[in-house]
């Protein structure tokens, strides 16, 4: 029986030993896995393919060569030859107006303009012509009788020295002589100089004017006629036929639309990423998946503040041979100032920076390395990595729980 009892108590002991030790096991188990404490994050691979770094806004459709008629005058539509969407000649006649005071206004020019005509030829000539014929009479005669006068003259004077003449005779034909050559004086003066220098200033300035208003008149007339300037398409006709137009209103407009030009404006910080003949993509929300290329021609000449923004006003050329652009739309512009057809690339969320240094975290054995990089193109998703990366590196984006990453932290996976 003592030896039943002592059995028993061996197998006591025994289980109390082994508990123990199992105990221990999982108490070092615990202890181990509390030191290590693997930290969950999110990953990405380090992928390689091209990359452009894009500035995008919005701009509007503009032809490039435009042609616009606008009513000279008030009156009506007479004629209209073409309709909007149609492709036109240069010279080809669009439309006409009615033009019948038009005509009327350069009949009234012309007669003024003869009329003014006549005039400076009336001043240049001395006067009219029987005033001419008249003057050149009175000019004959007064030159005759003063060389009576002289001779009566010269004759007293003779007989004076002789006796047979007084003092007081030659001094009457002194006289007479003086008033003679004063008349022919003014004779002469008035032909040469019949009118004043303001008679003159005023005729010319009336001729002026009519020569001016013919011209003013003759324009409308011609414009009255509206043909194309050069080929193109008839993107606009606001008027019909019979329609009441005042000066200035819009007749037509054409333009070649196998190129146009795109206005957008570009934020201040990012005007100096702007190079002329950089690459542009246009897209249009109304045809969607389709793409239109162009270049950047005119670069921001000053900063204006549009809303809340300080912006840039670029204008670029773009190829629209398709005619699918129209003008005044609302388009989608993309800038491309970088390209790199072959690039290691990784999200932006992955790339930090300390003391001037960049670096990224890559997975190692289930552990963080950190990687100093040189960096190139970057978007708003993905950075270029230049160097100190290779293609398919896995590394981390950040932690689950927005826990700070280190070098050496043991991580787990949790977004591949």
């Amino acid at each position: 029986m003592a030896s039943n009892g002592n059995h028993h108590t061996g197998l006591r002991r025994a289980g109390i030993i082994v508990a123990a030790v199992g105990l221990g096991v999982v108490l070092l188990a615990a202890f181990m896995s509390l030191g290590r404490k693997d930290t969950l994050v999110r990953v990405s691979f380090a992928t390689e393919g091209p990359l452009e770094s894009t500035i995008s806004t919005n701009g509007k459709i503009e032809p490039v060569d435009n042609f616009e008629a606008h009513a000279p005058v008030s009156t009506t539509v007479q004629r209209v030859l073409v309709h909007e969407g149609d492709q036109v000649q240069s010279g080809q006649l669009l439309l006409e107006l009615d033009a019948t005071e038009a005509r009327s206004q350069v009949a009234r020019a012309v007669a003024q303009v003869r009329a003014a005509e006549a005039e400076q030829h009336v001043v240049q000539s001395g006067g009219t012509r029987e005033e001419v014929l008249t003057t050149a009479s009175q000019l004959v005669k007064a030159q005759s009788q003063v060389e009576t006068e002289q001779r009566n003259l010269d004759a007293l004077r003779r007989l004076e020295q002789q006796g047979a003449a007084s003092a007081g005779e030659v001094q009457a034909a002194a006289v007479r002589l003086a008033g003679a050559e004063a008349d022919l004086k003014l004779l002469q003066q008035k032909q040469a100089r019949r009118y004043s220098s303001q008679e003159v200033e005023r005729i010319d300035a009336q001729a002026g004017e009519a020569r001016a208003a013919l011209v003013s008149a003759q324009d409308v007339l011609r414009r009255s006629q509206v043909r194309a300037p050069h080929q193109g398409t008839v993107y606009s006709l606001p008027v019909r036929v019979g329609q009441f137009v005042n000066p200035g209103d819009l007749l037509v407009q054409v333009a070649d639309l196998g190129g146009v030009q795109v206005r957008g404006f570009v934020d201040e910080p990012d005007i100096g990423r702007l190079r002329p003949g950089e690459r542009v993509q246009i897209t249009w929300d109304a045809l969607p998946g389709q793409t239109w290329e162009g270049s950047l021609a005119w670069l921001p000449s000053t900063v204006v503040t549009l809303g809340s923004r300080n912006v840039g006003e670029i204008t670029c050329l773009v190829n629209n041979r398709d005619h699918k652009l129209l003008p005044n739309i609302n388009v989608n512009v993309n800038v491309i100032t970088a390209r790199a057809e072959l690039a290691v690339v990784v999200p932006r969320e992955a790339v930090h920076q300390e003391d001037g240094q960049r670096f990224v975290y890559q997975v190692v054995d289930g552990r963080l390395r950190r990687r100093n990089v040189q960096t190139g193109i970057t978007t708003l998703t993905y950075i270029q990595i230049t160097e100190g990366l290779a293609r398919d590196a896995q590394v981390a984006l950040g932690s689950v729980n927005a826990q700070a990453l280190r070098e050496g932290m043991p991580v787990r996976i949790v977004v591949q």
